[in-house]
């Protein structure tokens, strides 16, 4: 009796993690693939318009235009986007809300629309080292970080992966 109990928890539990660990479903837009919330186009800014407005308050509710640099390598669990043409003077972090979907691990050089909050926040060294694993960065590489660093993120609640 105890066994069949036990049997049935474990299928359960396993049948909701294996539910729970899906992205929601890709939508396909007039633009292209829509992932997480669907996204309502506005005016799409550019990074260097965001921190113009960082700089005067904490926090932008806003629509960001901009290409891939990288992904997390593990899962897609986070990108890290530069300017559409193509210049790394800025960079912006994005992670997605409720950590509720995941970006293609093959994203890199795309460019995309991202729905959500920007903001600055300051990184650890372990979470910054962290990402830098996730990125299939060298052992040397993730020794050399040793400072916090301050970064411009972005929290999307949704995706557009343009054509």
């Amino acid at each position: 009796m105890k066994i069949t109990y036990l049997l049935s928890y474990a299928i359960i539990t396993l049948c909701f993690v294996c539910y729970s660990c899906k992205s929601p479903k890709a939508k396909m837009s007039a633009l292209g693939e829509n992932i997480g919330a669907e996204v309502k186009m506005n005016d799409p800014e550019d990074i260097a318009s965001i921190i113009a407005k960082l700089d005067k308050q904490d926090t932008v509710k806003t629509q960001l235009k901009a290409k891939v640099e990288s992904v997390c390598q593990v899962k897609g669990c986070w990108m890290n986007l530069v300017p559409t043409a193509g210049t790394a003077e800025e960079s912006i972090f994005v992670k997605f809300k409720d950590y509720g979907f995941f970006m293609p691990l093959d994203l890199t050089g795309s460019n995309v629309i991202v729905d959500g909050i920007a903001y600055r926040e300051v990184t650890s060294v372990d979470e910054l080292r962290h990402y830098a694993e996730d990125e299939g960065k060298s052992a040397e590489e993730i020794a050399a970080i040793t400072e916090p660093e301050e970064e411009l993120k972005f929290l999307a609640d949704g995706v557009i992966i343009l054509k």
